[in-house]
């Protein structure tokens, strides 16, 4: 567990820390403020943004009325929002101070983020600190065409697991978005931004692709893949 993962969001930061900051929100383990990204093109994409204590950052966009993205990592937000000189969220993410846009870096919104990105070990690690996983895609058994499964979460990692293992998953059966075969399938150009926060457009590195970790292993899962990790783990 990290450190401070569990506490109260009152005690992540003073009051006076946050006091001028738009939007703020104070939930049972996190806490919530007004952020945006700006692009030349676009203008701002507005978002809420909460700070966990484990390090973890969680974007909801508000960008438009229909925009259904949500808990995004701040690299994803960045992206979504068309910047245009991106991998640069720390700086181009911000936050309104007092009226002001102020960028995440110059803010004590990281506090938490940096801790466990200076404390985490190897290299399969995402911008939050933990294994990163890419977007994979499943094929229906219906129409044929290929559908995204974004594993950002151990819940989104259990329902592709799960899908994966059966070869009969039709778009119907989907639980995480509602998506029937009349839907289009994703354009090739689209389907190669897989999520690496490493590279929009990677292929698979050491930073995206993950051969086994808590959050996409499964202890009351019985295929052997996840026997095998659950009983290495313990060894």
């Amino acid at each position: 567990m990290a450190d401070g993962e569990g506490q109260d969001a009152t005690s992540l930061f003073a009051d006076e820390e946050l006091c001028e900051m738009s939007g703020l929100k104070r939930g049972t383990d996190f806490v919530e403020v007004m952020c945006g990204c700006t692009s030349h093109r676009y203008g701002d994409a507005v978002g809420r943004l909460r700070v966990f204590a484990s390090g973890d950052l969680e974007i909801s966009c508000d960008c438009t009325p229909g925009c259904h993205e949500d808990k995004l990592t701040p690299a994803a937000f960045e992206k979504h929002s068309g910047r245009e000189t991106a991998r640069k969220w720390k700086s181009n993410v911000w936050v309104i101070v007092k009226g002001d846009k102020v960028p995440l870096s110059k803010t004590v919104l990281l506090k938490y983020y940096n801790q466990v990105s200076k404390a985490a070990n190897g290299s399969h690690k995402g911008p939050n600190g933990r294994p990163c996983h890419r977007d994979e895609f499943v094929h229906c058994k219906r129409c044929n065409k290929e559908r995204r499964f974004r594993l950002r979460t151990k819940d989104e990692c259990r329902k592709y697991h799960d899908t994966v293992r059966n070869p009969n998953w039709k778009c119907s059966d989907s639980t995480f978005e509602r998506v029937t075969c009349d839907d289009e399938e994703e354009r090739a150009s689209r389907k190669v931004l897989r999520g690496c926060s490493r590279s929009p457009s990677c292929r698979g590195c050491t930073t995206c692709v993950c051969f086994g970790c808590e959050t996409c292993r499964f202890s009351d899962c019985s295929c052997q893949t996840c026997i095998d990790f659950t009983h290495n783990s313990k060894s």
